[in-house]
């Protein structure tokens, strides 16, 4: 295969999770990491210089403009996700946009749109969704394999309160608090199998500085119900039970990046093994590759509708719990 069969990436924020994320593009056969931009000119070359990068820029317009990508990879916090995608997308380039695509699903509408509009390539970077434990778990509650599913029991929790008050957990500005971070992963996991709910109920605590704490919701489905938790005052245990008439599952810690689950029957425990490529991006840098190839604006495995959904649900709890943020109108 010749370098220009490769699809060309760029990095928009070389942070922490940009570097996890690149450590798994670098698995993947037919990717080339092309760019890297950030608002500091010195951060990006020293990326750049890390992982063997050919294009280092001190803007992002610079980067989408310079003709030297075909998808870029946002990892900048929250608050930036909206703008930046839609200056690639209006580019016509490809985004993959880590979670959440946006503030509200005001924004992911707007997002959603600009990517048909301009037919460019638009997904959320949710990637527990191409995890394969959770795929095959979503496949045999589908097919009925622990009965009727009644209860989903899922929490995301660490100690965060000894950060820096202008992180991107601690300041609201940059659209701080649990529930975008990761109390987004439980509310995805009670969707994915279950759907829209039909009531919501839900409650935070709040830090002096008006940045959301924990939060603790309640999904009502007409014949199941979820029960999901996120936080920053404490650690939790980070498991997620799924369970039905004649059984359960369950995802051991770290839920949202699996590799593997345990059905339970009765007495009868069986453990199964799905280890993942690399840390566990590599599945949905897949993904990408294959809607690329296809010409798609989105996919299938987690669509615009999907993500329209989840912004929703997250709206919807933030009403009910009093989150909001100061650059929202």
């Amino acid at each position: 295969m010749n370098m220009e069969d490769k699809i060309r990436w760029g990095i928009l924020g070389p942070g922490k999770i940009a570097k996890k994320f690149v450590s798994d593009l670098l698995l993947v056969d037919d990717a080339k990491v092309s760019a890297v931009a950030s608002r500091s000119l010195e951060r990006a070359e020293d990326f750049a210089k890390e992982y063997n990068v050919e294009h280092a820029f001190g803007s992002y317009e610079e980067l989408i403009g310079s003709g030297t990508v075909d998808v870029v990879y946002v990892a900048t916090p929250h608050n930036y996700h909206k703008d930046l995608s839609l200056l690639a997308l209006t580019s016509g380039v490809g985004v993959l946009c880590e979670k959440p695509l946006g503030v509200n699903r005001k924004q992911v509408e707007e997002m959603v749109d600009a990517s048909k509009k301009n037919n460019a390539f638009l997904m959320e970077a949710l990637w527990s969704r191409f995890n394969p434990a959770i795929q095959r778990v979503k496949q045999l509650v589908d097919e009925g394999e622990i009965g009727d599913l009644k209860f989903i029991n899922a929490d995301f929790a660490f100690y965060a309160l000894d950060r820096d008050k202008d992180s991107r957990l601690l300041n609201p500005s940059l659209a701080s608090g649990t529930l975008l971070d990761i109390g987004i992963y439980p509310i995805f996991l009670s969707y994915l199998l279950l759907g829209m709910p039909n009531e919501i109920m839900a409650i935070s605590k709040f830090h002096e500085n008006g940045t959301e704490l924990q939060t603790s919701i309640i999904f009502d489905y007409p014949n199941a119900q979820a029960m999901l938790y996120s936080g920053f005052t404490s650690r939790s245990r980070l498991e997620a039970e799924i369970s039905g008439t004649t059984g359960q599952f369950l995802l051991k810690s770290r839920w949202h990046e699996a590799d593997g689950y345990s059905l339970i029957r009765e007495n009868d425990v069986e453990e199964i093994s799905m280890p993942l490529t690399g840390i566990g991006y590599y599945h949905e840098i897949l993904e990408v590759h294959k809607c690329l190839k296809s010409n798609k604006v989105e996919s299938d495995v987690w669509s615009h509708q999907n993500s329209l959904d989840l912004s929703e649900l997250m709206d919807k709890v933030r009403k009910k719990s009093g989150i909001t943020f100061p650059f929202e109108t």
